[in-house]
């Protein structure tokens, strides 16, 4: 193999290894809070279409922030419940959160408040001793 060949070799490794690290954090919150790509489209205000192009391209830029707080509040889920209780847990209608879901606060483009609804649903400080 040439000089070339080799740099443009990982060139292509390189782009495709970027575009699968953008895209993970995508999936692992579909997976994690069982969207579909319709539903994850609601999340984020876009068409399922769009949400399908994100997973073979990466989210764009303008709605990293907010894949990034929903990403931290995965996180902490994910320390504290039962990876097969996520689902029901972002569903379930909380008086801490103001009577709405998580994913409520996610479908109304609420994603900060997710993360801090989520730290704070999650507090056990707050539980008497």
């Amino acid at each position: 193999m040439t000089r070339g060949a080799d740099d443009a070799w990982t060139l292509k490794f390189l782009e495709a290894l970027e575009s699968r690290v953008r895209t993970q954090p995508l999936e692992r919150l579909m997976a994690t809070w069982d969207l579909s790509a319709a539903g994850a489209g609601r999340v984020f205000g876009v068409s399922r279409q769009a949400v399908s192009k994100w997973r073979g391209s990466g989210v764009p830029d303008d709605r990293a922030v907010a894949l990034a707080d929903l990403g931290a509040a995965t996180d902490v889920l994910e320390r504290y419940v039962r990876r097969d209780r996520i689902p029901a847990v972002v569903r379930r209608k909380a008086a801490i959160l103001g009577g709405l879901s998580l994913l409520d606060l996610a479908e109304a483009g609420r994603h900060a408040e997710v993360r801090r609804g989520v730290a704070t649903m999650l507090d056990l400080r707050r539980v008497a001793p």
